[in-house]
């Protein structure tokens, strides 16, 4: 632990369904206001089911009219939401070659990618590629230092903050934009997560369709979005006098090797994935103030995680929130967002509540937080990624200690 510089987070920024900035984020899961509604995923709207859209997006401001021509929506959302980050942020501080970005994402550009198939045009591949939102990110913000794309399903956003950390503790950055982008909802994506009896794809109240631990959840809610942090070192954060919303301590990595998409039914790789991200942020679940669960609302996930969080801190021993229920699942934006709802989370002293659960799952022996917002104290607070493909991915949050 010692000698390891410490990491701050100075700078936020998010595009999603649930808010255009951190705060309006953060009102609709204090007022359990879910951003979900019936979505047609076809012009012909044969395909229509609940989902996460954020209407009236305009990256105008952001990128010129050539340049939105040339990047697909994700890549669009993943440059709104950095550049609001290194705003909130005060600026990049340090020598171009001296800063990084680090961005997750599941699918990369899946609307271009759906709507040339059979006819590309020339942009095809660079609107497509996994890699698109880092380089737009890094050529508006004159980042020439390193340039990485995480594809780990769900836990990529997670990924790209963790790795973030990892990347000032090594020395090779001393800023990093880091965080994840999303834009999936195409007709064969909707219909692919819905045949896999994953996706809700039908509910009587569109807005209740995300319901985490709730013994009638019916899945997930697809959503989109984009989630962006700046992380830099945390004395070169308090030299220049920047605003600290919360430090990052600790991040733990790892797989199931269980199931290509099923996670580990007793929930042995999420337990780990959070033991070993305490450990590395040098704390005990003991003093663990919050778990902002992955909480997908599908039936193997849910009970997974909840027996990991049951198993590491005891049965109904720490607040769980579950975000997804207000701002459905972003797939790879999906650690970003909840990322930067952790931070807001030490800062504000508060778990947001879970919206939409009535029941809550008897196999699921955690205390999740519903009707209102709780008060929680000072201390560490932990968010979890576990995605398709067995990845876990799990960050520590704390208070900026100043």
């Amino acid at each position: 632990m010692s000698g390891r510089p410490a990491v701050a987070v100075t700078g936020m920024g998010v595009r999603c369904a649930a808010g255009a900035t951190p705060a309006a984020l953060w009102e609709s899961l204090i007022t359990r206001r879910p951003a979900i509604s019936p979505h047609a995923f076809d012009d012909e709207g044969t395909v229509v089911g609940p989902a996460s859209v954020m209407t009236g997006f305009d990256p105008t401001g952001y990128l010129s009219p050539k340049e939105v021509r040339r990047a697909d929506r994700s890549a669009q959302l993943a440059v709104c939401a950095a550049m609001d980050a290194v705003e909130d942020a005060g600026g990049l501080q340090v020598p171009p070659g001296r800063r990084a970005v680090i961005t997750g994402t599941a699918y990369g550009g899946l609307v271009s990618q759906e709507n040339g198939i059979g006819h590309p045009d020339v942009l095809y591949v660079p609107r497509l590629m996994n890699n698109a939102g880092a380089y737009w990110v890094g050529a508006r913000l004159g980042i020439t230092g390193p340039s990485l794309t995480v594809s780990t399903a769900c836990a990529a956003g997670t990924h790209a903050v963790g790795e973030a950390m990892q990347m000032i503790r090594s020395g090779c950055a001393d800023v990093v934009v880091a965080g994840g982008h999303e834009s999936p909802l195409t007709p064969t994506t909707a219909l692919a997560f819905g045949r896999s009896g994953a996706m809700a794809t039908d509910f009587d109240e569109s807005g209740a369709a995300s319901r985490p631990f709730d013994a009638a959840r019916h899945g997930f809610v697809l959503a989109e979005g984009a989630g962006f942090l700046v992380i830099e070192r945390l004395d070169l954060a308090r030299a220049r006098g920047a605003r600290i919303h919360a430090t990052l301590t600790g991040y733990g990595r790892n797989s199931d090797a269980h199931h290509l998409t099923a996670p580990h039914p007793d929930g042995e790789g999420a337990r780990a994935c959070m033991e070993q991200a305490l450990a590395d942020a040098g704390t005990t679940a003991r003093a663990v103030t919050h778990v902002d669960a992955h909480g997908t609302g599908t039936e193997l996930n849910d009970l997974a995680e909840a027996r990991a969080i049951a198993a590491l801190f005891g049965p109904g021993a720490v607040p769980v929130t579950a975000p997804k229920s207000v701002i459905g699942h972003a797939l790879g934006a999906a650690g970003a967002l909840e990322a930067v709802i952790t931070v807001l989370s030490v800062r504000e002293g508060l778990a947001p509540p879970t919206a939409s659960l009535t029941q809550l799952d008897p196999r699921c022996d955690i205390d999740v937080v519903t009707t209102e917002p709780r008060k929680i104290s000072n201390g560490p607070v932990i968010s979890n990624s576990f995605a398709f493909g067995g990845h876990n991915a799990c960050v520590v949050f704390d208070s900026s200690h100043d």
